[in-house]
């Protein structure tokens, strides 16, 4: 073999070597890139948004705030959380734009109220939204609800307002205080009259206060232990009935199934059960990567079980009582398969109270 052949072999065998580490490097670049797209790297250095659908100083609030304050450490990267509140429509205007508009990234999430995700199932053409296509993360609490009224109202029990008209508050129709004295002055005759359009429930309060209205009709009982404790022990509120089935453990009150005297009046009440069933339930816009979605669903389950955030739910009397994102996935597609006539019956009810055609 000549010198110049030897030289131009050399020289080969370097290019290739410099060429498999160039390609080698890529490959690792490309590596890397994917990594930081899941795992550590998909949240490291970035912020979540988490979009609260009701107004500030309401329950909804409260639980978001909380929670978001113990959330960061369990999502791999730590990103920071930003809770923001986004009113309107009771909910419908955050959780619209979340299903149409919000980042579909994993880097938006939001809670709204239960019953805005039963307006499309009821035909309500403002909610632009398939509650089952969203990416469901986790409910932070199974709610039962209540009918509260302040005391020397003249209204102490079901039966007064089975009797005589009463004005009672309500944030909008999509609204469970809107819903449910709307579905009781249908199906047992009480005469509730539904005054709306508070931006909460922390207007709504103040309004029974000043004494516009005589109460809430929908109210969940966890939200008033964490927001009026100190009136309901010295007898302000009281609580005339527990709204589902059988008498509540912790407070005296009969349930709404009492008065139920037709099998309508008990199936609709057992569909509204059903939107309770959803809790305070938390999401992210449908379509967001499947890795992230398990990420986040991973980090709420640790979160909910941490004992600092537990202790400080504890000190503000919020009930945790949590639901994985497949459990309230199931749920929500289990109440999207509530037979026709209930939902026929719960829409007409409702729209006879609003006084639509």
């Amino acid at each position: 073999m000549t010198a110049g052949s030897r030289f131009f072999i050399s020289t080969c065998v370097k290019a290739l070597a410099v060429v498999g580490c160039i390609v080698a490097l890529q490959g690792r670049s490309v590596a890397e890139e994917a990594a930081s797209e899941s795992g550590d790297g998909a949240f490291k250095g970035k912020s979540i948004n988490f979009i609260v659908a009701l107004a500030a100083g309401g329950g909804y609030d409260q639980y978001a705030r909380t929670l978001a304050r113990h959330l960061e450490r369990h999502i791999p990267g730590n990103p920071n959380i930003i809770v923001q509140n986004m009113t309107g429509a009771a909910g419908m205007r955050a959780t619209n734009w979340l299903y149409n508009a919000a980042p579909r990234d994993g880097l938006t999430i939001g809670i709204t109220q239960r019953s805005v995700l039963v307006e499309p199932l009821l035909g309500t053409k403002e909610a632009r939204f398939d509650p089952t296509k969203f990416s469901w993360l986790a409910s932070l609490n199974d709610e039962a609800f209540i009918a509260v009224t302040w005391k020397d109202r003249g209204i102490d029990s079901i039966r007064d307002a089975q009797a005589k008209e009463f004005a009672v508050a309500a944030d909008g129709p999509a609204s469970d205080d809107y819903i449910w004295p709307a579905v009781l002055n249908a199906t047992i005759g009480t005469k509730f009259k539904i005054v709306s359009g508070y931006t909460g429930k922390a207007e709504e309060r103040l309004s029974v206060k000043r004494g516009e209205t005589v109460g809430l009709i929908g109210w969940s009982w966890a939200a008033l232990q964490t927001q009026e404790w100190d009136d309901y022990k010295s007898g302000n509120w009281r609580i005339i009935a527990h709204l589902g089935k059988g008498k509540h453990p912790e407070f005296d009150a009969p349930s709404i199934y009492d008065f139920a005297t037709t099998a309508e009046a008990r199936e609709t009440f057992e569909f509204l059960d059903a939107t309770l069933s959803l809790g305070r339930p938390v999401f992210a816009p449908p379509g967001i990567p499947k890795d992230k979605e398990a990420i986040l669903r991973s980090a709420f389950a640790a979160a909910l079980k941490d004992p600092a955030f537990l202790a400080e739910a504890q000190k503000q009397k919020l009930d945790i009582s949590p639901a994985s994102g497949e459990e309230l996935a199931e749920r929500v597609e289990r109440l999207y398969r509530t037979p026709a006539s209930v939902v026929e019956r719960t829409q007409s009810v409702r729209k006879q109270a609003v006084g639509t055609p």
